[in-house]
């Protein structure tokens, strides 16, 4: 039994602490240590600690009820699988052959007019010759003629039955060729839809800790299947996530640099790796069509609003003639010297993505002389830049976002951090804009990672707009790239998926759009990083957007 005297210590004691506790709260709202231990949410910009687990997720506690966020990650996923669903095949025989398919013009004229709507109906068939009964090919349609520097992008509808209606807008006179290429069968698509959600172990990252003198790499990544002590690096709000094994003797804080590699593995299987052969990638299905004849008619374009921030962006969104890019949903100018030094005087300009919008960087002190890069001192490709124009108050900042970040070379830590968070840190203002570009690097990695992160850029765009309403965001989508790449990692149908899914989160915000997936493939570059003149176009409906 206990003495009065006990337990009235016992109760000092207890209340004592519920004190400190107290007064440790309204003195340290953001301390970690003290209500972690409770396990209670933690809502900081970073927090990293080592913790011991066998196979940790992208911090999504089992326990706790699924945010709005997670609901609509399941939503979109549930929406593509539905868009992909399975195809297994036994043989190449049966799947979609672009030398057996067949292409006829539907109600076709001579000449057409410009304008006008031409329109290819599509049969595929299989490589017996066998029609095939249900779609899902990715498919890329494209009219050009190279004497005009002229391209555009065709609309392709999918019936699900085997059959594709492939719709060209003839948008200038002369003589145009068409092209639809079967960049992968369905079966294919398929085959990497499964493949691409199976595992994040494609990308091997490698962490460089620095402690003084000594420094040590270890292995990191968006998730680890290990048993050895973790460094998590943690965003509890927007519930993104990091992970590096803990070295010996040296502190999680001290991770400073990051590198890449390919890791040696594959989801796919043997028959269907035959199918990304480069033999197999990109066939042209209408070897048979002949070119067609487009005149003038004497038609008259209707005259366009200018363009500007929160326009709908049709698909095809413009064309390229005479190597320049035409919308054809608004009306915009091409910005020389004069008119670009005009536009961008007192502007501070935020470019927030990957190396797609680092070649603007590189791109605008070419036109504009004035504007010198000022040496933030630090090393590497990836680190940030920052152009200046003292005389006309012109700030321009590249910087590259935080993970997944792919690249062999060894790049600083330090300063990075996530997109949505690097927004929060911007006033913002009449005359400040934000240009914003994810993709390329997630396509190695399952894409609940691009879903998320996209999700909470739109909300990161939310909060801004709330503070400064002013303020100019614009959205560049990405560029298709090579198709010789490694395509179970880096193909343009990852790509593709994380196009569309961008376009239905950030539909109905008040942005400005840049669709460098439509204009590279009217300009016909097929690669990560166009040449100047297609960099120098999507600069220019920037500005557009801007002035």
């Amino acid at each position: 039994m206990f003495s009065n005297t006990m337990l009235r210590k016992i109760l000092v004691m207890l209340m004592s602490l519920l004190v400190v506790a107290w007064v440790h709260f309204i003195m340290y709202p953001e301390s970690t240590g003290f209500w972690s231990a409770l396990n209670l949410p933690i809502f900081l910009q970073h927090w990293n600690t080592s913790t011991r687990s066998s196979h940790p997720k992208i911090p999504n506690n089992p326990t706790r009820t699924p945010t709005e966020t997670d609901l609509r990650i399941k939503e979109i996923t549930q929406k593509l699988d539905q868009l992909i669903p399975p195809r297994p095949f036994a043989h190449l025989n049966s799947t979609t052959s672009a030398a057996h398919s067949r292409a006829s013009i539907l109600n076709p004229r001579d000449p057409y007019c410009r304008g006008e709507q031409l329109d290819v109906l599509l049969e595929v068939r299989d490589h017996l010759g066998r029609r095939k009964d249900y779609g899902g090919d990715f498919l890329r349609a494209r009219m050009s003629s190279p004497a005009l520097q002229a391209g555009a992008s065709g609309k392709v509808t999918d019936f699900n039955n085997g059959t594709y209606l492939v719709s060209f807008t003839l948008f200038w006179e002369g003589r145009v060729s068409l092209s639809v290429l079967l960049i992968h069968p369905s079966e294919g698509a398929s085959a990497l839809w499964r493949a691409r959600n199976q595992g994040y172990d494609r990308v091997i990252y490698k962490g460089q800790f620095v402690n003084g003198t000594s420094h040590v790499f270890t292995e990191c990544g968006l998730t680890l299947n290990t048993s050895a002590e973790l460094c998590q690096y943690l965003d509890p709000r927007d519930q993104e996530a990091f992970y590096c094994v803990r070295p010996q003797h040296m502190p999680c804080d001290a991770l400073t640099r990051m590198s890449t590699r390919n890791k040696d593995i594959s989801y796919l299987t043997v028959e269907e790796k035959s199918l990304f052969q480069r033999s197999n990638v990109g066939v042209e299905m209408l070897k048979g069509l002949k070119g067609i004849d487009v005149s003038g008619c004497n038609k008259s374009e209707k005259k366009k609003e200018k363009c500007q921030i929160g326009m709908e962006t049709p698909v095809p969104g413009g064309y390229t003639l005479k190597g320049k890019w035409l919308t054809t949903f608004c009306d915009h100018i091409q910005f020389n010297t004069i008119k670009i030094n005009e536009c961008l005087k007192g502007k501070l300009i935020y470019l927030l993505g990957d190396s797609t919008l680092r070649q603007w960087i590189y791109y605008l002190p070419k036109v504009v002389k004035t504007l010198k890069f000022f040496d933030l001192h630090g090393t590497g490709m990836f680190k940030k830049h920052l152009l200046l124009d003292a005389g006309r108050h012109t700030q321009i900042q590249w910087k590259k976002h935080s993970y997944p970040f792919v690249t062999l070379q060894l790049y600083s830590i330090i300063d990075e951090d996530y997109i949505p968070r690097e927004i929060d840190r911007i006033p913002g203002d009449k005359n400040t804009a934000i240009v914003i570009t994810l993709g390329q690097h997630f396509r190695p990695f399952p894409i609940d990672i691009f879903i998320r992160r996209v999700i909470n850029v739109r909300k990161a765009i939310e909060r801004l707009f709330l503070r400064s309403p002013a303020t100019k965001v614009v959205i560049k989508t990405e560029n298709i790239r090579e198709m010789n790449i490694d395509t179970e990692r880096f193909g343009d149908f990852h790509g593709y998926l994380q196009y569309l899914t961008m376009n239905d989160i950030l539909q109905d915000l008040n942005v400005g759009v840049i669709d460098a997936w439509d204009m590279t493939i009217a300009y016909g570059t097929n690669n990560v990083h166009p040449p100047d003149h297609v960099v120098g176009q999507q600069i220019n409906m920037f500005l557009n957007y801007l002035c």
